[in-house]
């Protein structure tokens, strides 16, 4: 990663002209004047058009001050990050990339435009209704039949074969083995005990693919045994099936496991090995049945602690949230934390290169030998490169302690900021509403599209004859269309995430630069809402819309390996591994400097290209520092993640099985549900922390670079690093 770091500055240094470079570059400037634009107390000079380093009198390569710019914050990299007139973030502002923000709109209205012409187009109750063996959806008057007085669908055969029935069968004596539901109506034999009342099938007769029982395709010699392997039933691969006592799920009749018991011992009471088992004919209804059970009990127990999930789910983890950022300002609370952290990941490292040792000594010295002398090197060369491991990072975090001081001064400050302004934690949620209403609009869209299909007939053999199937198939135009609401899908989440992220960055960076802390509340968090989209939603459309395509070529590359997945082909397969890998990369990065060049844009009111230039360069200057930030608030992301679930469903644990154990069949599911939904708010909380600590160290650069110590708006512990490292 570092020399790909290095390659790309390579580059940057020899296309970017003069002015902008990422070194101290001028034509006309003396050594002296050089140095006067790096930061303060750097010597490093070079000559315009020389590929060496003057440093304190000795040349070195360009390369020895790329590495330095990674690894020294003292090292300036492109212009300054502020104007020499900044007081702080501007108040005068434009509408940065309407472009973007156009295009935006043109996708929402053709988008739209699509969704009405699906609606027209097509039916959802194509997707939500169940399809019979003939192309016609129950429940409706779709297709050649009007089935609209039987919305149940009774499965014939493993194929998803079945016909529309009126109600789902519930027969007292579970089966009757006497009586064929088919693809034609009912077949019975003088012994049955079931009625047209308690099986109301569909009128097929009018269908090209329907198959009527007789005696020697359905039932012959009258006999049930020999019933299940005739050429009708064909062991539940035929055109007709026993009528069994069922219940309904999503429309669709499934077997009950008593019932499919009762029929096996009619029609197989031997166990004859060469037959297919009566409960494995249709494997998907045992999945049904268990789905059945588990969500009937589930929404039960989900009832009965409706309000406790609601109040401790959804209450408590905001609660606990606040807290947690208000223990962050007690001394010590979060230098315990940060140091325990990093001395137990070197710890681990070094643990497990004792382990990797002791692991292989015991291997050479066992006797008879169990491993080969390969696997004994192995376990030894892993044992060393463990060691070699914990060492740079004992190095590592040497030189880098005094950034991640830095970094849980910037933890500290955006407690504080947090803490100013409690209804920043309420944006979250304007988000998600919004996102909410977007996917309602779309997955009706997507629902209608997904109707907008062609029937196919697929035929199976069975015995002499052969059965039909229907299914759906879609045209390419309406896979292009699907392809399409896919991207609008990626663009408008990603959209609202990046508006989300410009607001907050905003919020945070109004606290930082205000010298009287007190004026900032609540209401900063509503005003930069309205500036942010008045003037910046192009912005947020422009960082956006990178990352859909980004996400769109990753889609596509899914579908070619599911492709290739069916093919067969290794060769490709591991190619489009790569490619996967490579853009998952891409998007990664592309995300953390788009949350960079937000920021740029919420303090300076910049468009999108002209903050991500800012912002790399910013990095440049800031490896160390960011580097540190990383891990800091990576750490306390997770830490309080976990401390805000786990002490939210300890406690719900507690008090919901003091007051409602009894009468909940298991309070597994209601815990996981608390569980979950803390750990999303706990997520959209530590969400709004990352940004702000993002969003509070390019405020602390932007205060290093522009003003003295004296005259800077750090305070608390940002202040005291300046103070003793400045």
């Amino acid at each position: 990663v570092l020399s790909c770091w290095l390659i790309l500055l390579q580059r940057v240094l020899h296309l970017l002209p003069p002015p902008t470079a990422t070194v101290a570059v001028a034509s006309s400037l003396s050594c002296i004047n050089c140095c006067h634009l790096i930061k303060r107390r750097s010597s490093y000079c070079l000559s315009a058009g020389s590929s060496y380093l003057q440093i304190s009198g000795h040349q070195r390569p360009t390369s020895v001050l790329l590495f330095a710019t990674m690894s020294n914050d003292e090292i300036d990299t492109g212009d300054k990050l502020t104007p020499a007139d900044f007081s702080g973030v501007t108040s005068h502002r434009r509408c940065t990339d309407a472009l973007c923000a156009i295009l935006l709109w043109c996708m929402w209205f053709s988008m739209t435009g699509l969704g009405i012409y699906a609606m027209r187009m097509g039916d959802y109750r194509l997707i939500l209704y169940p399809l019979d063996y003939d192309g016609n959806v129950c429940g409706t008057d779709y297709g050649g039949i009007d089935m609209t007085e039987y919305p149940y669908l009774y499965y014939v055969n493993d194929f998803s074969g079945g016909v529309c029935v009126k109600e789902c069968p519930q027969l007292e004596s579970l089966t009757d083995p006497h009586t064929l539901v088919t693809y034609n109506g009912l077949y019975q034999t003088s012994n049955s005990t079931v009625t047209t009342a308690d099986i109301a099938i569909a009128d097929y007769s009018a269908s090209n693919d329907s198959l009527t029982c007789t005696e020697d395709l359905c039932y012959p010699n009258n006999d049930p045994e020999s019933s299940f392997t005739s050429s009708g039933v064909n062991q539940g691969k035929g055109f007709a099936y026993y009528a069994l006592d069922t219940y309904d799920v999503l429309w669709r009749c499934v077997f009950r496991d008593e019932a499919t018991e009762a029929l096996e011992k009619i029609v197989n009471p031997n166990n004859e090995a060469n037959l297919t088992a009566v409960t494995d004919l249709v494997p998907k209804n045992e999945n049904l049945k268990q789905g059945y059970n588990f969500w009937s009990n589930l929404y039960g127990d989900l009832w009965v602690a409706r309000y406790f999930i609601l109040g401790l789910g959804f209450g408590a983890p905001l609660v606990v949230g606040f807290l947690y950022s208000f223990a962050l300002r007690i001394p010590g609370v979060l230098a315990f934390m940060v140091w325990a952290s990093i001395f137990a990941t070197i710890g681990i490292f070094f643990a497990a290169a004792w382990y990797a040792g002791e692991t292989a000594t015991q291997w050479a010295s066992a006797d008879p030998p169990k491993y080969t002398q390969d696997e004994i090197n192995a376990a030894t060369y892993g044992s060393y490169g463990l060691y070699a491991a914990g060492g740079l990072l004992v190095l590592l975090f040497l030189f880098m302690r005094k950034r991640i001081q830095l970094a849980m001064g910037c933890v500290k400050e955006t407690s504080k900021a947090i803490t100013a302004m409690p209804g920043i934690i309420v944006f979250p949620v304007i988000q998600g509403l919004g996102l909410m209403v977007f996917m309602i609009a779309w997955c009706v869209y997507v629902a209608h599209l997904a109707s907008m299909g062609d029937f196919s007939t697929s035929q199976y053999d069975a015995g002499p004859i052969k059965i039909s199937v229907r299914t759906f198939e879609f045209s390419n135009f309406v896979k292009q269309c699907g392809w399409y609401l896919l991207f609008c899908f990626f663009w408008t989440s990603q959209f609202i995430l990046a508006m989300g992220e410009i607001i907050f960055a905003m919020s945070v960076s109004k606290w930082y630069f205000s010298r009287d802390k007190s004026n900032i509340g609540s209401a900063t968090v509503w005003t930069s809402i309205a500036t942010s989209m008045w003037y910046h939603s192009g912005t947020a459309a422009f960082g956006s819309l990178i990352i859909a395509i980004i996400k769109m070529i990753r889609s596509f590359l899914a579908y070619l390996q599911r492709k290739a997945e069916e093919m067969d082909s290794s060769i490709a397969k591991a190619v489009l591994c790569c490619f996967q890998c490579c853009f998952w990369c891409l998007e990664k990065c592309m995300r953390f400097l788009n949350k960079n060049a937000y920021i740029q844009t919420a303090i300076f009111g910049s468009s999108f290209c002209t903050s991500a230039k800012e912002a790399f360069f910013l990095i440049l200057r800031n490896a160390a520092r960011i580097a540190a930030i990383t891990y800091v608030s990576g750490g306390v992301m997770f830490i309080g993640k976990v401390f805000i679930t786990s002490l939210t469903t300890g406690a719900a644990y507690v008090y919901m099985d003091q007051e409602i154990g009894d009468e909940l069949y298991s309070i597994i599911g209601p815990l996981f549900f608390i569980a979950a939904i803390s750990w999303f708010i706990a997520g959209m909380f530590m969400g709004v922390y990352d940004m702000g600590i993002a969003t509070i160290l390019q405020c602390f650069v932007a205060d290093e670079e522009m003003f003295e110590d004296d005259q800077m708006y750090a305070e608390g512990d940002l202040k005291s690093w300046v103070d003793s490292h400045g």
